[in-house]
């Protein structure tokens, strides 16, 4: 028995194609995922035993195979288990594999069959309208997948169970709407300052050209205050942008309740922050500082402090606009047009 289905993997903001392919043969029982997983996604299978026992279906006593293709691509994250539980369903005849044909699913099963929120649905969902599929992706993220296209297909399921329900036509998922991040707090705006009329024009003056600017004073001058109310004068950003900056910040995982940015960002890093915080990188790479304040502010309090190689690092996000972060396999670049 044979079941496919697509499925993402992230690299940078860009979402790639993966196809999760799923074979049941006859042979000693055994769950195999090959294709260059990740310990994540080496962890799946008890995850994907867990939720499909927890939906009434037991793996069969069988040898089952699933592939990760291309294998040649690093797979990394708990954003696979949902593919691979539907795929596996297909493979059994628990749900037809025409209903989700035209779907690639991202999401994290829990032990009880419900999809946990993953980081990454708005570039997910890009990436499978770009395929001319639809989406299927935890609840918790369907507001911002919807950002994606008025017109595609998005499935924002609580529960596996619901998955089912809707393929068999017991239940009925309802589209999810696109939501806008409101800011409740007050901004800090730069006429709430009294006096620095020089200040305020140095800032007037960074803000129209895009200029990276330095402030040196005294402790208690004002500099922090001023440098936090410079996004309150940039111009706001466009449909375009605001996109841009919310694929970033969902990757991050700072996308909260699926709410697209409307704001630019304003990022003040401490300065004990090492070079994989600010312009990021670790195991699972993963954008920093310089990327979260893309198409914003980017301001590094105490300058001095900063460890000489962080500050050597921001020469090509500066350049380039671009940060990126190179491995032995891959090759990863996040975006970083930023004033400093």
């Amino acid at each position: 028995m044979y079941a496919q289905m697509s499925t993402l993997a992230f690299v940078g903001i860009e979402a790639r194609p993966i196809e999760v392919q799923v074979r049941i043969t006859p042979g000693a029982q055994a769950f195999a995922i090959v294709g260059l997983p990740d310990k994540a996604v080496a962890e799946s299978r008890e995850r994907v035993r867990n939720a499909l026992h927890a939906v009434g279906l037991g793996l069969p006593y069988k040898h089952l195979t699933v592939n990760l293709a291309p294998a040649d691509l690093p797979k990394e994250g708990s954003h696979f288990d949902l593919a691979i539980a539907l795929a596996l369903m297909a493979a059994m005849e628990a749900i037809s594999p025409e209903a989700i044909s035209d779907y690639a699913a991202i999401g994290e099963l829990a032990l009880d069959g419900s999809i946990r929120a993953v980081p990454g649905c708005l570039p997910a969902a890009i990436g499978a309208n770009a395929l001319g599929k639809g989406l299927i992706c935890p609840a918790a993220g369907g507001a911002e997948a919807a950002w994606a296209s008025e017109t595609m297909p998005i499935l924002a399921a609580p529960h596996l169970l619901s998955l089912v329900n809707h393929f068999k036509g017991l239940q009925t998922l309802r589209r999810p709407e696109p939501n806008l991040e409101r800011t409740t707090a007050s901004l800090l705006d730069l006429r709430d300052v009294k006096g620095q009329e020089t200040a305020k024009r140095v800032l007037e003056v960074a803000a129209a050209g895009g200029h990276n600017l330095m402030m040196i004073g005294p402790p208690g001058s004002g500099k922090s205050m001023l440098a936090a109310r410079l996004p309150s004068i940039l111009p706001p950003l466009t449909p375009e942008e605001m996109l841009e900056v919310s694929m970033v910040h969902s990757l991050a995982g700072e996308l909260m309740g699926g709410k697209l940015a409307t704001e630019r960002p304003f990022r003040a890093p401490h300065h004990s922050a090492s070079m994989a915080a600010l312009v990021g990188g670790g195991s699972r790479p993963r954008p920093g500082e310089v990327s979260l304040a893309h198409l914003g502010v980017l301001f590094l309090d105490e300058l001095p402090e900063f460890q000489p190689n962080v500050l050597d690092a921001l020469r090509q996000p500066l350049e380039a606009g671009e940060m990126v972060i190179a491995r032995a396999n891959h090759r990863i670049a996040y975006p970083s047009r930023i004033q400093l």
